[in-house]
This record gives C-alpha cells, sequence and structure tokens, in this order.
C-alpha cells in the first residue's frame, strides 16, 4: 500500500529543532519514513488540543510536556485527573506504551522529568499557590463570582476605592468588610466621588462572595503571593522544569481553577519583557479544560482573553487550550492557534454532528482526507494534525499516530511528601498574616485619643474632649455594624489558629 505522498513528507521535515509528534498514516497503514513533527520556534505560535473523553489528549500533553523540558523549556500544565504527575516517575519498560513504541519501530527509553507539584491554596497534595484579592484583580475575581456586566464594573469602583486609600485587600475577608462598609450610609457618601454601587449590587456580591469562601476561595486568597518567575526555571543539565498544578482535588470547583490559570497567564503577560521571535519559546503553558474558561464570560472578560492570547507569543510564551470540541474556544481566539492535534471526535448526537462539520470547517481543506470520516475513525493516541512551519505557514492536515511518553501514565506516587520537599515548599508553604484592609480599620477606631481623668485630689471642671474631624471609616468601625464585622473577623481568625493547632 502506497504511502504518504513526498510533498506531504518534505512538509514536516523541519531543519531546525522540532518535536517529534508520530508516524504519518495513509490509507490505514502506518507510513514509518513521515516523520511528523512541530518546529521548536513555533511552539509558541499557539495551539490546540482537542478530542472526546478517553481519546489521548493527556497523553498527548504529556508527550509535548517531555520534549519540551529535553528542549530545555519550561512547561506549565493544569493536572486536571492527576495523572500528568507520572512525568517525575519513568514508565514501565514494557505495556502501552512500548508496544506503541515498537509499533512505530522506535525504541521505548523510559524516563523521568523535573518536576513541580502545585495546588490551589494547598487543596490536595502541591506547594499552595495564593494570590492577593487586589493583585487578581476585579475582572478575574468577577469572573469567578459569576457577576454580570453591571456586577464587574462596581466591583472595579471597589478596588479603585481601596487604592486610593491604601487598603490591602488580601483575603476575602478584607474584601467583605469594605463591601459592608460601603453599603453604609457613610460609605456611600465617602464612594460618591468616583461613582456609586446600588445596594442591590452590594448584596449580590456578599452573596457570590458566600460561595467562594465555601468553594476554595479562603484558601487560594491570601500570602504568600505565588511569584511568576518561578515557572521560568529550569535545572542544571538545562533542562525545562515542568510546573504540574494538581486539580483533582478542586474538580468540583472548575469557576476557580478556571480563573486562576487565566490570572496566572496574565501575569507573564504583565511581568514578562517583549522579546521578539525566538529560537525557543520561554515557557508553554497548557490550557486544560479550556472551555470553562470561556463558560458565561463578560465580553469585557472575553476581550481581556484575546488580547493576552494574540500578544502573548512576543513574551515568548506559547499557549495550548486543551479540550474536547474546537467550538468550545470562541472564533477570535481560535484563529489565533496555528498548532492542531485533533484525536478523534463522535458524532451520536445532532449536536456532536453538527460540532464535528464546525470542527472540520476550521481546517485546511485537505486532498488526502475525508477529514469528516477521518475525525470519527480515528483511534486512541491517532490525531489529524497541521502545524505552522518555520515560516509559519499551516502544513498540510496529516493523519498520525502519535508516539508514547517516555514517564510514567500513572499518577506519581507520594505526592504530598514529594511537594513538601520542594525548594518552594520553604517559600510558599506556610500562609502569611499581615495587616490588611479589615484590620486597617480597626486600627484606626482604636487610635482615636482619649484625654485622660484628672486627678482626684485636685477636681475640676473637665474641659472639652477636641473635636475630632469626622471619618467615614471611622464612624462605621464605631457603629454596631462595624463592631460585628470585627467580632466576625475575630471568631475566623481564632478559627484559622484553632484549625491550624
Amino acid at each position: 500500500m502506497a504511502g504518504l505522498p513526498e510533498a506531504i513528507e518534505k512538509a514536516y521535515a523541519f531543519e531546525g529543532a522540532s518535536l517529534e509528534l508520530g508516524r504519518g498514516v495513509h490509507d490505514g497503514a502506518l507510513d514509518a519514513d513521515a516523520v511528523v513533527r512541530l518546529p521548536l520556534a513555533t511552539s509558541n505560535r499557539h495551539g490546540l488540543i482537542a478530542g472526546a473523553t478517553g481519546t489521548g489528549k493527556t497523553r498527548t500533553l504529556q508527550l509535548l510536556a517531555e520534549q519540551l523540558s529535553e528542549a530545555g523549556v519550561a512547561v506549565f500544565a493544569a493536572d486536571y485527573k492527576g495523572d500528568v504527575s507520572g512525568l517525575l516517575v519513568p514508565g514501565p519498560a514494557e505495556g502501552k506504551a512500548a508496544d506503541r513504541m515498537a509499533d512505530l519501530g522506535l525504541a521505548h527509553e523510559p524516563a523521568s522529568y523535573p518536576a513541580e507539584l502545585l495546588s490551589l491554596g494547598g487543596i490536595g497534595p502541591g506547594v499552595p499557590v495564593r494570590a492577593s484579592v487586589t493583585d487578581f484583580g476585579p475582572q478575574l475575581l468577577a469572573k469567578i463570582l459569576g457577576s454580570n456586566e453591571t456586577q464587574e464594573s462596581s466591583l472595579a469602583l471597589v478596588f479603585r476605592y481601596a487604592d486610593e486609600r491604601g487598603l490591602a485587600l488580601v483575603d476575602l475577608a478584607d474584601l467583605r468588610a469594605l463591601l459592608a462598609f460601603l453599603e453604609s450610609k457613610e460609605g456611600k457618601e465617602d464612594l460618591s466621588g468616583i461613582g456609586g454601587v446600588s445596594k442591590q449590587t452590594i448584596g449580590v456580591l456578599l452573596r457570590s462572595l458566600v460561595q467562594l469562601e465555601d468553594g476554595g476561595g479562603n484558601e487560594f486568597f491570601g500570602e504568600p503571593q505565588f511569584e511568576i518567575a518561578d515557572l521560568l526555571r529550569t535545572t542544571a543539565d538545562g533542562r525545562g522544569v515542568i510546573s504540574c498544578l494538581e486539580l483533582a482535588a478542586v474538580q468540583e470547583k472548575p469557576r476557580l481553577f478556571s480563573t486562576v490559570l487565566m490570572w496566572l497567564l496574565a501575569e507573564l503577560f504583565e511581568q514578562l519583557p517583549e522579546v521578539g521571535d525566538l529560537e525557543k519559546p520561554k515557557l508553554v503553558f497548557f490550557f486544560d479544560e479550556a472551555h470553562l474558561l470561556f463558560d458565561d464570560a463578560t465580553e469585557g472578560f472575553m476581550e481581556s482573553v484575546e488580547r493576552t492570547v494574540r500578544m502573548i507569543r512576543s513574551k515568548g510564551v506559547g499557549v495550548f487550550f486543551v479540550t474536547q470540541h474546537p467550538t468550545d474556544v470562541p472564533e477570535s481566539v481560535l484563529a489565533q492557534l496555528g498548532n492542531r492535534i485533533q484525536h478523534a471526535l463522535r458524532a451520536f448526537t445532532p449536536n456532536d454532528a453538527d460540532a464535528l462539520r464546525k470542527t472540520v470547517r476550521t481546517y485546511p481543506t485537505s486532498e488526502l482526507y475525508d477529514l469528516e470520516e477521518l475525525l470519527t475513525s480515528l483511534g486512541i493516541g491517532e490525531a489529524a494534525i497541521t502545524v505552522l512551519d518555520e515560516k509559519g505557514v499551516p502544513t498540510p492536515v496529516v493523519h498520525a499516530r502519535l508516539r508514547a511518553p517516555r514517564s510514567s501514565m500513572e499518577p506519581a506516587p507520594d505526592l504530598e511528601q514529594t511537594a513538601k520537599a520542594s525548594m518552594l515548599w520553604t517559600k510558599y508553604g506556610t500562609r502569611l498574616e499581615r495587616e490588611t484592609a479589615a484590620e486597617a480599620l480597626a486600627r484606626r477606631v482604636e487610635s482615636i485619643p482619649e484625654e485622660p481623668d484628672a486627678a482626684p485630689s485636685k477636681p475640676r471642671k473637665r474641659s472639652a474632649p477636641p473635636k475630632i474631624p469626622s471619618d467615614p471609616l471611622t464612624d462605621f468601625m464605631t457603629s454596631r455594624q462595624g463592631k460585628a464585622i470585627q467580632r466576625e473577623l475575630v471568631r475566623g481568625m481564632f478559627g484559622m489558629l484553632r484549625k491550624r493547632l
């Protein structure tokens, strides 16, 4: 049976360094000479790994992460199911991986890779990743809270108010205290200078905060804040460190973890300098369960995501979205994903069939394959691939049988002990407490001067105390509502202490 046309083989024969994905398949037969590659230089042109559940998306992510690490590129991967941690352990010498490599005519050489285990605020095994409420910002926080455009705008006013008065919003208790103050008469008057926030909106935000506090927000928001530079490390032997954010323990909190992934990406965009086109990227960021990021997103949030993805390439960062259907990603973002690895799709329902047709339209036309038929007949570990060549031109679509990862495809053992042995644990393992917005308000109340009592041996008429300038925050904290908030904060601190003990 004839192999792939010579033109397609040449289309994937790049001169520079590349990531080897697998071998081409034509008419059901493997073409051992058709090596399917992805140029290292264009791996920062972003990409998509898509396919139905169980078709091999995670193994493809693992395969790319291994080769990027070997090339000296740092990797960030969201580990939704927990099995990407297998990068820490060499794969078995025999089994499915060895069989796949033998099928491709390649030797199977098990290996382990330098990986860091991270977790959201310490929920699950991994070095805790935290952020302050102030740094997270109103737009991303509104996404987690499920806020509409009006509520998002109101949050922006609240954050501006805190910035102008030097109030540090470290955790959710600080934001709750500030929202409660701004709901009062004094707070509304104080906020009127930069725009008002309705009582109804604040009520909705306060109720949403309760759900977020119970849904992982109390653990994630706080200090020390994770530093983006720790995602860009390499080892002494030149391999890129693979940072795995363990999400198995927070699978039921999709809105939280998907927005946290966007926060990390936004931090990379803000902090990294412009570097232009590099021979290889500084970091490749795998955004798993990407569809969750776009669910119920406001227009402003979508514009922010599109802008970040479009411009972060020049910072030396490549982004791969991992999801089931390409249609899960908005067209404005999908158009920027030059490297496509499409695993099998199912067409059991009319909606599935419609999604399949839409997917085919996002690929270059192919004279070699009927793409609609191909995408429904791909086996596990097979994919329809098109990438950008070294000149930025899309390659022809090719049916490829993918290589197997060299590391284990099972979760690594003793994840908690591995995380605590990391050098990052000493930096982020212990939660820090510093003066925050709520505590600053309470301290201001305590600092109000009081006139000392006169000596009893020389009674005299007490003069009127000096008039203290009116301060809305102070007035609020001395009110019944303000004192109630202070009691709640004290109880919360004692509760945290009791939990630690």
